[in-house]
């Protein structure tokens, strides 16, 4: 029997990795600029209690500042894409743990910065926000100045900043048991070849038209779930503890309130999200009882719900072939935007397949001095892979538009906006590919894709944010958080988002194990919000003019330069009232409507 396995990395033709060089040539060179950041961290100590001095020295200090977090933006990227390469690899995890080290000293030295700000008289503050020296930080210190009430003294900041490297041990032992020792085994496929399962392949194992092949490997991928629950339950509670500890110390009324104040945004904005995406569960209920029937399945289990509904239908594209789809969907946002991202999809921004020790999942990390990298782990079996590119190029573009046109200081935006940048991509993949359907099947096929999508990303992200508001609510109110506790939490989330009439397998529960951003709390609800905003702006840009189309690449080419929010309006949406998740989910209820015609 022929047996499929990933390759080792230094098996992987160049030609489909990333090049690393706008971050640094080799290895060498990076180790010359760690050696300049680490000397450069002493810097700080001449301006420690001289802030109050003058505004030019203030803004000195903060050009000294931004200077060093830009170097160590291109020094910690370089170090985390070549840990994600092959996470087996030591040397490369030695030189992220140097990185994070070395981070966490000039994260100590710098500590003193926003205390000696904010302990300076409010009048004398104001006025010198007015200064000619400090016009490039006026809108950085404005936002300082909303921290005042959550900053501590210059010895308790210091203290907190040099816990940095130990609060990620959570997530690093996490990341590390997941993505390198877990070993999940073969599974045969449909077509009978053995494919080593792993978490880049589980997903395109549950696509598989054949039933037993899904369930052997949700079955199989969950055992080694569950014969390390006890190690998983320790590190999701200690990265939830972590974030009641820092919410505490910091005098927020919940970590809740701790991750939303960065961003502006009110609870209301989770609460809205979390209360519609409610009102319509009895339609997704409806959704999977229409897959049931169209699969002609007794039952649903978790493992029927990404597999497509059409089997029969058969896609297949190359690399180039995803990325000349990409790009000719997005000819709608202009000829730069094209061409800058077909070059750098055929180029080298982007680490391409699977290979044996390499991060699960995808991503997109730009910086501002070096090219907008992708992580992928293409398959091109998979449609949704040609969606995932879709995605990432999103947030690539959104980065590249940013840095050219912001500086350092404003130009990395929030992941509230990201969300929005990578998912209007997804928007405008679907329509492109409905346009060019060949007939009604495969139609039919693309429209279930959307549904699932829009399924994933708004209401399946809105059960994970929900997860996280009740766990660390449960951390807040001194309950335990066991093995048994949070699979109790999830069963119930799964019971209430899948429906009565959903066959809910008990292994499901330790899925709650297994989310990486279940370690970057309240996260996971901008997906939800991103879309919900992505077809609202995306449908404007498709059905207006130029205006439309200017005020959404303004929107990409502003970074942090306003609060979410206000940009997200400047754009074109509103996402502080309801009615974009509303307008999102009646979406969903058309597109199911068609679905169930077509079929």
């Amino acid at each position: 029997m022929k047996v499929k396995q990933l390759p080792e990395r230094r098996q992987v033709k160049q030609a489909d990795t990333w090049d690393l060089s706008s971050l640094f040539s080799n290895d060498q060179a990076w180790e010359e600029a760690f050696q300049q950041y680490g000397e450069r961290i002493a810097d700080y100590d001449r301006f420690r209690n001289r802030l109050s001095e003058s505004p030019a020295v203030l803004a000195e200090c903060l050009t000294v500042d931004a200077d060093l977090d830009r170097l160590a933006e291109r020094l910690g990227t370089y170090a985390f894409l070549k840990t994600t390469e092959d996470q087996t690899n030591s040397h490369y995890q030695g030189l992220m743990a140097r990185f994070q080290n070395v981070a966490t000293r000039a994260s100590q030295a710098a500590s003193f910065i926003r205390p000696e700000i904010l302990a300076m008289a409010a009048a004398k503050l104001n006025a010198w926000l007015d200064s000619d020296d400090l016009a490039p930080y006026r809108l950085l210190l404005q936002r300082i100045i909303r921290f005042k009430k959550h900053t501590l003294g210059k010895k308790e900041e210091e203290l907190l900043a040099m816990q940095g490297e130990m609060a990620g041990s959570a997530a690093k032992a996490f990341r590390q048991l997941h993505d390198a020792d877990l070993k999940f085994g073969m599974v045969t496929d449909e077509k009978g070849e053995r494919i080593e399962l792993s978490n880049a392949t589980f997903h395109q194992l549950l696509l598989s038209p054949k039933r037993s092949v899904r369930r052997t490997a949700f079955r199989q991928y969950y055992e080694q779930f569950q014969a390390h629950q006890n190690t998983l339950a320790a590190t999701l509670s200690g990265s939830i503890l972590t974030d009641v500890y820092y919410a505490k110390a910091r005098g927020y009324e919940s970590s809740l309130a701790a991750a939303l104040f960065p961003d502006n945004v009110p609870a209301s904005v989770y609460e809205n999200l979390i209360a519609a995406v409610h009102r319509q569960l009895p339609s997704v209920h409806g959704y999977f009882d229409l897959r049931r029937r169209k699969m002609k399945l007794k039952d649903i289990h978790h493992y029927d719900t990404y597999a497509p509904i059409l089997s029969e239908v058969k896609v297949r594209r190359t690399w180039n072939q995803a990325v000349t789809d990409v790009v000719r969907a997005l000819e709608p946002l202009g000829s730069e935007y094209c061409q800058v991202l077909e070059q750098g999809l055929k180029g080298r921004w982007c680490d391409r397949y699977p290979n044996r020790g390499k991060q699960s999942g995808a991503f997109s990390c730009g910086t501002f001095d070096g090219d907008p990298y992708i992580l992928m782990n293409y398959k091109p079996q998979v449609l949704e892979d040609t969606f995932t590119l879709a995605h990432e190029a999103g947030h690539s573009m959104h980065s590249y538009y940013s840095a050219r046109h912001q500086p350092f200081v404003y130009y990395d935006y929030t992941i509230f906006v990201a969300e929005v940048a990578s998912t209007f991509n997804e928007q405008l993949l679907f329509r492109h590919l409905m346009q060019r359907a060949r007939d009604d099947r495969y139609r039919a096929y693309l429209i279930s894709r959307e549904i699932d999508s829009i399924r994933a990303t708004i209401v399946r992200q809105t059960m994970f944010a929900e997860f996280e508001k009740i766990t660390h609510e449960m951390a807040e109110a001194g309950q335990p958080l066991t093995v048994q506790t949070f699979q109790d939490a999830y069963r119930g989330l799964l019971q209430q988002y899948f429906g009565p009439d959903f066959a809910l397998d008990d292994p499901l529960a330790l899925e709650c194990f297994r989310i990486p951003h279940f370690y970057r709390a309240f996260y996971v609800y901008k997906y939800a919000t991103g879309l919900a905003a992505a077809i609202a702006l995306s449908q404007r840009v498709l059905s207006g003019g130029q205006t439309e189309l200017d005020q959404y690449l303004q929107f990409l080419q502003a970074g942090r330069s306003q609060d979410p929010l206000d940009l997200l309006r400047d754009a074109g949406v509103d996402m502080s009232q309801p009615e974009p998740v509303e307008t999102a989910l009646k979406h969903f209820d058309t597109l199911v409507q068609q679905l169930d015609d077509l079929l």
